[in-house]
């Protein structure tokens, strides 16, 4: 559950963030009337991410079980791919990206009415199916269980307070560390993923290894202790955890948070001609 209440905070606040950044330079130009085009954008892309949340879930079902391994583990595999993206992305262009929004959506006004919709369509769609597909694969993680879609309203819920008082000016927060912190955390919780993604892909006989275990510790950790499931509802974690996917969880978390951590060299100030 708090894994997801994670990701709902985390991708919520980025989505929220760009709708507050859309709808702050239209009333700060004075360009009110468009705000409707906006909003009826932002409407299409909650309802497409939705929609694709649906489809992935009823796909799953229709599927045999074999299948259903195969399907989830990719689907984890990708979802993984998309959040490892979005952290980097985020990270390198969160200082560029309210600039960035306000010249597209100046230009899409000077096109027309249809070119609005589609641009607050494209720049919140985004964040949505990124959330959609890494959502599903969380909760198929999780298990069938209605914890994870709690979480998951929940995180969103506090992402569009925070970001309603950050448009107010109510609150104040360093959003470079915010994102950092929660990239970190992140990357703990696609790590887990991304080994349940492999478990799924040996039980559908895809990869091997499906009875080797680096460990096993059900008896000191039994998942359905309160810190087995914390545990497994904030890391994935598996007291039961064959050597592939032990080995795949420390080579993303080594990699990728090493890669995240590094500092950004900042480019060096232009010198004047003589």
């Amino acid at each position: 559950m708090l894994g997801n209440a994670l990701i709902g905070l985390r991708e919520g606040l980025e989505a929220s963030l760009v709708v507050s950044v859309l709808v702050a330079f239209l009333v700060r130009t004075g360009r009110r009337s468009v705000l409707p085009k906006v909003w009826l954008g932002v409407t299409i892309a909650v309802g497409v991410s939705i929609g694709v949340g649906l489809v992935l879930a009823l796909t799953a079902q229709a599927l045999t079980f074999t299948a259903q391994e195969t399907f989830g583990g990719v689907l984890s595999i990708v979802a993984v791919g998309f959040v490892t993206w979005m952290i980097f992305w985020m990270r390198r262009a969160a200082r560029s990206m309210s600039g960035e929004l306000r010249g597209r959506l100046e230009s899409a006004i000077e096109v027309g009415p249809v070119a609005v919709v589609v641009m607050a369509a494209l720049a919140v769609g985004r964040e949505g199916l990124e959330t959609a597909v890494f959502f599903f694969a969380a909760a198929q993680a999780a298990g069938q269980t209605l914890e994870p879609l709690i979480g998951f309203l929940v995180g969103i819920a506090v992402s569009i307070a925070l970001a309603y008082l950050l448009y107010r000016g109510a609150v104040q927060i360093d959003m470079a560390k915010f994102f950092t912190v929660t990239g970190v955390l992140l990357i703990f919780v696609a790590a887990g993923i991304l080994a349940y993604g492999v478990h799924d892909l040996q039980e559908a006989g895809v990869l091997p290894g499906l009875t080797s275990l680096a460990f096993d510790v059900s008896t000191a950790v039994p998942p359905d202790s309160w810190y087995g499931t914390l545990l497994k509802g904030v890391f994935n974690f598996s007291p039961q955890t064959t050597v592939l996917e032990a080995a795949i969880w420390v080579a993303y978390v080594a990699v990728v948070l090493m890669l995240f951590l590094i500092p950004r060299r900042r480019p060096a100030p232009a010198v004047a001609a003589a």
